[in-house]
């Protein structure tokens, strides 16, 4: 499976931004899509995913401020991230679960930089 981002880029505190994702490749064993961030010195922390069932779950810091979307024909996972904060500074790295295997496999994209920045 590859991953590929769409959408990062610069923007004031209180604005928005939406971040996109395609898969290719062995797609028909995802089960599972969504957002990671990193920001500098930090570890690696759960943004949103969404599951094939349409179960979500954010991370504790997204107080309704993100939203996670899939188009399943697409193979694709959307993030609408609206009130940015500085905050929010980081890495963003599409993810997608396969349990094509008898172990489910993580595979990620090269990320996309959020920088919120007044």
């Amino acid at each position: 499976v590859q991953l590929q981002a769409y959408g990062g880029g610069s923007v004031r505190p209180g604005g928005s931004l939406r971040l996109s994702c395609v898969a290719s490749g062995k797609t028909f064993g995802i089960n599972v899509m969504g957002w990671y961030r990193q920001a500098p010195g930090n570890q690696r922390e759960l943004v949103a995913t969404k599951t094939n069932d349409g179960v979500t779950d954010y991370g504790d810091f997204v107080k309704g401020r993100m939203r996670i979307s899939r188009d399943y024909v697409a193979n694709s996972v959307y993030l609408q991230m609206d009130d940015l904060k500085p905050e929010d500074t980081a890495v963003y790295f599409c993810n997608a679960r396969s349990i094509l295997s008898a172990i489910p496999t993580d595979y990620w994209g090269a990320g996309t930089l959020v920088t919120v920045s007044s």
